[in-house]
């Protein structure tokens, strides 16, 4: 086992901000760790854990397994969970027959795409037409019954259901051409027409024309079911829907700030499935847009500065990409980004090797600690959850990380001494740096006699400089007539009181 490894172990500060379901996959990854010797936590330890996590679920027959690994296969089952598995059940049943109608509707796919095209589809319209038999009850009880199959642990069922459920609510522009989930979910929201742009939803949020409380939960769970069902892509649309959501009904006073504040960080923990398991799609840089907004990151500052982890990380391995993706290969986006990172480093109260070697590079210029750290950094990486997949890729990006900040304050570098910080032998660093300025990442070369590398200078071009400095020139400007609006509104309403002040004094 790895010396203190327990310490850097996020899965206790992580777990207060997850739906219960998705702490499985994390305690099944936990129970591999202990095999491997990695943690020293006890087996036991973790399946009562798991048995107290699936307590409040409907998810009996797992709780028996369980059960049975933690008291022995020939253990008797206690009463209490065979009268659970019987209740639920019976409540299966109930609800079923409750929304038997809608549930049968939602299966006829002609029907329901007349429905559609005839405008009919959404609450108001199938209660008005007696022959489907739905009502307003039966409606409701069917987002009951995708919920219970959620507890039950049928993620795709109440996933198809919560995706009826949205649509009932929702009103799509009328299109051609596309299909029918399309037009439910509202998928193909760029094609739609200027004048049908005031007649539908809201295109980020499934076209719903309003959200509610009770809407919003929905889009919760329909997020839930698509983590649970690892559909990366479609729960990256469910992110922004619930995002877009929470905003909505904050500007709309529907939701009290202090509310909003704890739901964006529940967000920021469930977008952790999403983004690190679609980081080949573009997810990490979706990650990094959202811890950077301002909301966002006063959620990570205030409830959870552990997540500065994954920021860390997040901008260590898209750094690079961005670099690539900009125009003549600009580093002034990649530098704004460390720029934000570092900010937003001051402000957390937490630490661990993945941040502290940062810290080390580019606040304290420290190379031989950020050496020690890098070291750390990859058992960290090793035994977390979201990160494990990407230890390598991290490892490759933060020694090129290393290179480029020792290579900011020395023209000629020793192979051996830079071997020792990137934490390799002189050989590896050798082929590695070779390999670098072969694929044309560097501007440098090679002193095959002296044994150095030789750097070649970079001079900031006066576009990138100009672009960097007015980057925020449209906000700050916004932000400075703001602050003088007010400062002239608060100077006339004093000069009004003082003017009536006045008059009364002379009456």
């Amino acid at each position: 086992m790895t010396e203190g490894m327990e310490q850097w172990d996020l899965t206790s500060k992580v777990s207060p901000y997850l739906d219960r379901h998705m702490m499985f996959p994390l305690l099944e990854y936990m129970d591999g760790l202990i095999n491997a010797g990695t943690v020293s936590y006890n087996t036991q330890d973790v399946a009562a854990a798991r048995l107290s996590l699936l307590r409040p679920t409907h998810m009996v027959d797992y709780a028996i397994d369980i059960y049975k690994d933690l008291h022995g296969a020939d253990s008797e089952v206690p009463k209490e969970m065979e009268d659970q598995k019987t209740t639920i059940y019976q409540r299966l049943e109930e609800l079923e027959k409750g929304c038997k109608a809608l549930h049968e509707l939602c299966g006829k796919e002609d029907e329901k795409s007349k429905l559609i095209s005839s405008g009919k589809w959404n609450v108001a319209g199938l209660t008005s037409m007696t022959e489907y038999n739905v009502t307003a009850e039966v409606v409701e009880v069917f987002r009951e019954h995708a919920k219970f199959k959620f507890d039950c642990g049928d993620y795709q069922a109440a996933r198809d259901m919560l995706t009826n459920y949205i649509s009932l609510f929702a009103k799509a522009p009328a299109s051609k051409g596309h299909s029918e989930d399309d037009e439910l979910l509202g998928y193909t929201g760029k094609q739609q027409q200027k004048e049908e742009k005031e007649d539908s939803g809201n295109p980020t949020i499934y076209y719903l024309t309003s959200v509610n409380s009770n809407l919003l939960e929905v889009l919760w769970g329909k997020l839930a079911c698509e983590i649970l069902v690892e559909d990366w892509e479609a729960a990256s649309v469910a992110v922004d829907a619930v995002k877009a959501a929470m905003e909505s009904m904050v500007s709309s006073n529907q939701m009290s700030p202090l509310k909003a504040l704890s739901q964006r960080t529940w967000l920021l923990h469930w977008s952790l499935f999403v983004y690190w398991n679609n980081s080949a799609k573009g997810g990490l840089e979706q990650l990094v847009d959202l811890f950077h907004t301002e909301r966002y990151k006063q959620a990570i500052t205030t409830n959870a500065p552990h997540l500065l982890r994954y920021l860390t990380a997040a901008v260590l391995l898209c750094k690079r990409r961005i670099t690539k993706k900009a125009a003549a290969g600009s580093t002034a986006e990649a530098r704004r980004l460390m720029k934000n990172l570092i900010n937003v480093m001051q402000d957390c109260v937490y630490t661990d090797p993945i941040v502290e070697f940062v810290n080390c590079l580019c606040v304290k210029f420290d190379f031989e600690m950020a050496q020690t750290k890098l070291q750390e950094c990859e058992k960290v990486l090793a035994s977390d959850f979201f990160l494990c997949r990407q230890t390598g890729l991290f490892m490759e990006e933060a020694r090129v990380f290393v290179f480029e900040n020792y290579c900011r304050i020395h023209n000629k570098i020793d192979l051996s001494a830079l071997g020792k910080k990137l934490a390799m032998n002189q050989e590896e660093a050798e082929r590695w740096i070779v390999d670098l300025i072969r694929n044309a990442d560097l501007d440098a070369k090679i002193d095959s006699e002296e044994g150095c590398v030789v750097m070649g200078g970079h001079v900031q071009s006066v576009y990138e400089q100009v672009m960097e400095r007015t980057r925020d020139l449209n906000v700050r400007s916004a932000t400075l007539a703001q602050n003088l609006n007010n400062v002239l509104n608060e100077a006339r309403k004093e000069k009004v009181k003082k003017a009536r002040a006045a008059l009364e004094a002379e009456e």
